[in-house]
């Protein structure tokens, strides 16, 4: 089956993830999360892509970001993708592919879905057990986001700085929404359309991207297809049933 297009609009933030074929660690050690994390730093700058939230794991990384140019994001992924592979055969002496396939990615409304994907990326190594609480993860953006550390990867995106009116605020406002959990059926909807390459946006988003991309941003409601073969059968079956009215 060929792939379909990513949904691709400069200027609108996408959620990516990469993982690690089949599962497997791809940062061992410090020197491994360094040197991952000053590529997508170089490449976002050479890209032109603002990183907005971001967590590397040890098997795999997240990332929120907006393109100013088309293909902005699939270069950086790109370069990414091949400095690090080489970095890492070079290192542990090890060939063949590194990576699950390409990437996926979603593209999402700030006004609604900016800071939720944002603490769902920083929250990735609580859920995983690896830490407490996101601060005590030294690889995501929340240090620069809630705590206002020296992050030169991170950029943050005008949802973020009408957070409050000074730097102090809005890491205070930003650190608030951490208090609250984040429930699972919103958890199950952002990986849904992370893992199925859907819009992830209400109607009125949806609606927006379709008539810029002249594309279906959403799923297609299941059984009421009337194109269906099936559903035409059903339907003739119960109006020949016995006993069914004209």
């Amino acid at each position: 089956m060929a792939r379909l297009p990513r949904f691709i609009l400069p200027g609108y933030p996408q959620h990516v993830i990469q993982r690690g074929n089949n599962r497997m660690t791809i940062l061992h050690d410090e020197n491994d999360y360094w040197v991952l994390w000053s590529t997508l730093r170089d490449a976002a700058q050479r890209f032109r892509c603002a990183v907005h939230a971001y967590v590397l794991m040890p098997n795999h990384f997240h990332l929120l970001l907006t393109p100013s140019e088309g293909n902005g994001i699939g270069k950086l992924m790109q370069y990414t993708g091949r400095y690090y592979v080489q970095h890492a055969n070079q290192r542990y002496g090890r060939t063949g592919t590194l990576w699950d396939g390409r990437y996926r990615a979603t593209l999402l409304d700030p006004e609604t879905f900016l800071l939720p994907v944002s603490r769902y990326i920083e929250l990735n190594p609580v859920r995983a057990a690896l830490v407490g609480t996101p601060d005590a993860y030294d690889w995501s953006s929340y240090g620069a986001n809630a705590l206002g550390a020296d992050d030169e990867l991170v950029t943050p995106h005008a949802v973020y700085r009408a957070l409050g009116d000074s730097d102090r605020a809005r890491q205070a406002a930003y650190a608030e929404g951490f208090r609250v959990p984040l429930s699972q059926a919103l958890v199950q909807r952002v990986r849904d359309a992370t893992n199925k390459a859907w819009v992830l946006g209400e109607d009125d988003f949806c609606r927006e991207v379709e008539g810029k991309l002249n594309r279906r941003t959403r799923p297609q409601p299941r059984g009421g297809d009337r194109r269906s073969a099936a559903f035409r059968r059903a339907l003739a079956e119960r109006r020949t049933a016995p006993g069914d009215g004209p």
